[in-house]
């Protein structure tokens, strides 16, 4: 017997990974559809445009996406950043750091 075996995750399987996409696609169409036959009562007129809600979503996602990929820059740390400090940063054992 093989102990090497690994264990399947549900969206290891890239049926199980289409059956979402096409799950939450079929969501995104309906809800759309909807938008078509439901009564809104909205507060600015740009809100009674066909599918505002869908392109506000969608532009309001790729902006976070823009938006964190600069915060990256800024935020970004070397690579060894967390390693052990060097030790010519920690004083000899004799001497406390608190002095």
């Amino acid at each position: 017997m093989s102990t090497d075996k690994q264990k399947t995750y549900l969206f290891d399987n890239p049926r199980n990974v289409r059956r979402v996409v096409l799950g939450l696609v079929g969501a995104c169409v309906i809800l759309v559809g909807l938008d078509l036959v439901l009564h809104r009562h909205v507060s600015h007129p740009w809100e009674e445009m066909f599918g505002f809600y869908a392109v506000y979503g969608f532009v309001a996602c790729v902006l976070l996406v823009l938006l964190a990929k600069e915060m990256r820059k800024v935020l970004i740390r070397p690579e060894d950043y967390y390693d052990e400090p060097s030790s010519a940063d920690n004083p000899p054992s004799g001497e406390d750091p608190r002095d």
